[in-house]
């Protein structure tokens, strides 16, 4: 890993899946010169979104969510850079799209305020942590050198 640098969790979720907005997502991250360490496409069963959404399972929405999660697969990445965590939740938006910036993912592509909000990004380091340990095993994780990583500073 780089100097400096963190490691997040991004979920490109069923509805950008319908929709084909996968490339348009990736590629922002990848414009702002975001590392991809891991990514994968995987179909989310119960017992993972149990305790992914550990902390929505008393609310009313939380079966729908569940529901919504399980209807196509999702692509699970791992991104790295210095403030990734920072970066990434400001390049996606806040969760209610219509509070969400032009520019950003979510203000730019979703149409919803509900859990159809396009992507998932670990909160904090913390978060990231566990969801890294959640979604992927130690040898899906890459780690390699950017040309560009030599840049930043």
């Amino acid at each position: 890993m780089a100097d400096k640098a963190e490691r997040t969790v991004v979920l490109i979720k069923p509805d950008a899946l319908q929709r084909n907005l996968m490339g348009e997502i990736i590629q922002r991250f990848e414009r702002k010169g975001i590392k991809i360490v891991g990514c994968k496409m995987i179909r989310l069963d119960d017992a993972l979104l149990d305790e992914h959404y550990s902390h929505h399972k008393d609310k009313p929405f939380f079966d729908d969510l569940k529901n919504f999660m399980k209807s196509a697969p999702v692509l699970a990445m791992i991104l790295e850079a210095p403030e990734v965590i920072k970066a990434v939740r400001i390049i996606i938006g806040p969760t209610k799209a219509s509070e969400a910036d032009a520019g950003s993912i979510r203000g730019d592509l979703s149409i919803s305020s509900a859990s159809a909000n396009l992507v998932h990004a670990s909160d904090s380091n913390e978060s990231a942590e566990q969801e890294i340990k959640r979604f992927f095993k130690p040898e899906e994780i890459f780690n390699y050198e950017k040309i560009d990583e030599s840049f930043s500073g």
